[in-house]
């Protein structure tokens, strides 16, 4: 069974780690996370059983699997599924492709579509068959396998612990806790009080999840659960500077928040990256939601919004967002 060295549990405290999200963690968005500071980066869900039947001879599936040399060491790949044989298929095979350091099997996604065939967060609702699926992952990998899940299914109903200790009997090495139910989705505050519960109970790494803004927050999160490491969403999202503040904070150095022109320059970068990545049309389609989100709360950025949903030209893009940021430096 491989295991996660000792300098890998040193260095989870040094920074923050990308959680996966989809049609957020692609290939361009890691890399900008891994040159800001990003302990590791993790992919976008990929399914066991669509790998299973289709491999790579879907364009979907070689982008979810994509990486490259500068990630080399630094991503894990998330997988869900919910029957066994299928996940240790998949795992079997991906494990042995030599892009990855990791194998990250998913029990928290919250959407119907996963849910609703019995994977991701809905096998919080049965520890059991959770352990088959670890079970089967880590029997089949010849990486480590780490688990992301949440406090359970149903508010007043978690199930974490019985998981956790289902994780520790199956070989699982690390597991990646979002304090909040499923059917909190994201709202609501993440309840920072089970992830120390969670640490206080396994020997187990714990990496905490869940509302950490800001370096300050990532601080209060270490201090305030115990956890061996932490992990950024959805902050993430239009901010890749993150990981470097918090990276900062946490060596005791003086933070350094981006300007408007170090903004600009990486949401311009971002931009090309993804369209030579994805092509022009799909790249520039998806890279309007990333624009709102470098530019959220600036003044002007609701007209931008409308403006930008209407391009689907690079050179256009680039165009409207410098004349953006012209404006607003004004």
């Amino acid at each position: 069974m491989a295991r996660l060295s000792q300098s890998f549990l040193t260095e989870l405290r040094n920074g923050a780690v990308l959680s996966p999200m989809a049609g957020v963690t692609d290939l361009p968005f890691r890399r900008l996370c891994r040159k800001m500071g990003a302990v590791y980066v993790v992919t976008e869900m990929v399914s066991a059983k669509g790998f299973v039947m289709n491999g790579e001879s879907l364009r979907a599936a070689r982008e979810l699997l994509a990486t490259d040399a500068s990630e080399q060491g630094k991503v894990a790949l998330q997988l869900f599924g919910h029957e066994p044989d299928v996940v240790a298929e998949a795992v079997d095979r991906l494990s042995r492709s030599g892009r990855y350091f990791m194998i990250d099997l998913n029990m928290g996604c919250p959407v119907p579509k996963v849910t609703g065939n019995g994977e991701g967060s809905a096998l919080m609702r049965d520890p059991e068959k959770a352990y088959q699926v670890m079970h089967a992952a880590v029997e089949a990998s010849i990486l480590p396998v780490s688990v992301k899940m949440r406090l359970g299914f149903e508010e007043g109903a978690d199930t974490f612990p019985a998981v956790a200790r289902m994780a520790e009997k199956a070989g699982i090495v690390l597991l990646t806790m979002h304090a909040r139910t499923r059917s909190q989705y994201y709202s609501g505050r993440a309840d920072w009080r089970k992830i120390r519960q969670l640490k206080e109970m396994t020997d187990l790494p714990v990496i905490g999840n869940g509302d950490i803004q800001d370096a300050a927050g990532a601080i209060r999160m270490f201090e305030e659960t115990g956890c061996d490491g932490i992990a950024v969403g959805r902050a993430a999202e239009g901010n890749p500077f993150l990981f470097r503040e918090i990276r900062e904070a946490l060596a005791g150095k003086p933070v350094r928040l981006p300007d408007m022109e170090e903004r600009r320059m990486v949401l311009l970068q971002h931009a090309q990256e993804l369209c030579k990545f994805k092509g022009e049309m799909i790249g520039v389609r998806e890279m309007r939601r990333h624009v709102m989100s470098y530019v959220h709360g600036m003044r002007g950025a609701a007209a931008l919004r409308r403006e930008v949903n209407m391009l689907t030209e690079l050179e256009t893009l680039k165009e409207t967002v410098c004349r953006f940021f012209d404006q607003a430096e004004k």
